[in-house]
């Protein structure tokens, strides 16, 4: 996606994209990270901001879960909690669309680009505190969010559960996109013998941030099985096979060994 600050217009575009997927055969569909409402802008994020029982966002994407009857996972909304702080928050909706997990983002970017970019989500947002496994029809899933891949710790915890696919959407940057986007992913696809489905934000956005795109899922033996070329909106498919995951564990139990 390109998500900009306009939320209406983001939910808009997100839905377009997965009608498209779910008319492809899609029966798990996951999006980027901020999905609805990119802005960089700490005054005009917390002017808009809301909570869940008030976000535009859960309320579109729940119905849609439930008129599409997929498993849809929102790579993250921007959610005002009861104490008033904010959470990056992934959401996963069932077939009827009820809300069936909840992951709050646990390592919050940090990074200095360049002389002019540089970041500390930690000043906006306040971090999770918990690994999250969600079922999705036979499979088990663990829920990530983008600079959490740079901490295997977190993925060693799926590891030990043994789960089948680990989703990461994200908003990398451009320089950190370039340098580290696809190495990071197939690294912790190899260490956990599972599938990483990585949605991601790309182009120029709205707030001036610029985002690598690139969305892409990988196999459990860390082999890119597909990937858009490019930044712009866009989508991907692949089947999730458990046998793949199960002979990829077998010919390597490293994860064994992975801390939990």
């Amino acid at each position: 996606m390109r998500s900009g600050v306009d939320i209406a217009a983001n939910i808009a575009a997100a839905s377009d994209l997965i009608r498209a997927a779910h008319a492809d055969g899609a029966r798990l569909i996951c999006t980027p990270e901020m999905t609805h409402f990119l802005q960089k802008q700490t005054t005009l994020l917390r002017r808009d901001v809301r909570a869940m029982d008030d976000d535009l966002g859960v309320k579109a994407f729940s119905a849609l879960a439930n008129e599409l009857s997929v498993h849809l996972l929102i790579g993250s909304l921007a959610v005002l909690q009861d104490d008033g702080q904010i959470a990056n928050r992934s959401l996963l909706f069932g077939p009827d669309g009820s809300l069936a997990a909840q992951y709050d983002k646990i390592h919050l970017f940090e990074a200095v680009i360049s002389k002019t970019e540089s970041y500390r989500e930690a000043d906006t947002y306040v971090a999770g505190t918990e690994a999250i496994i969600a079922p999705v029809d036979d499979l088990n899933m663990g829920l990530s969010i983008c600079y959490d891949l740079r901490f295997p710790a977190l993925y060693g915890v799926y590891a030990q559960a043994e789960v089948d696919m680990i989703t990461a959407p994200s908003a990398f940057t451009i320089a950190t996109g370039q340098g580290h986007w696809e190495t990071l992913l197939r690294a912790r696809a190899i260490e956990t013998g599972a599938y990483m489905i990585a949605p991601a934000q790309g182009g120029t956005h709205e707030d001036g941030r610029k985002t690598w795109g690139r969305s892409m899922i990988i196999g459990p033996w860390g082999e890119v099985i597909t990937a858009l070329d490019h930044d712009r909106p866009g989508y991907v498919l692949a089947d999730i096979d458990q046998t793949a995951v199960k002979k990829a564990r077998s010919r390597v139990p490293a994860w064994r060994g992975a801390p939990a």
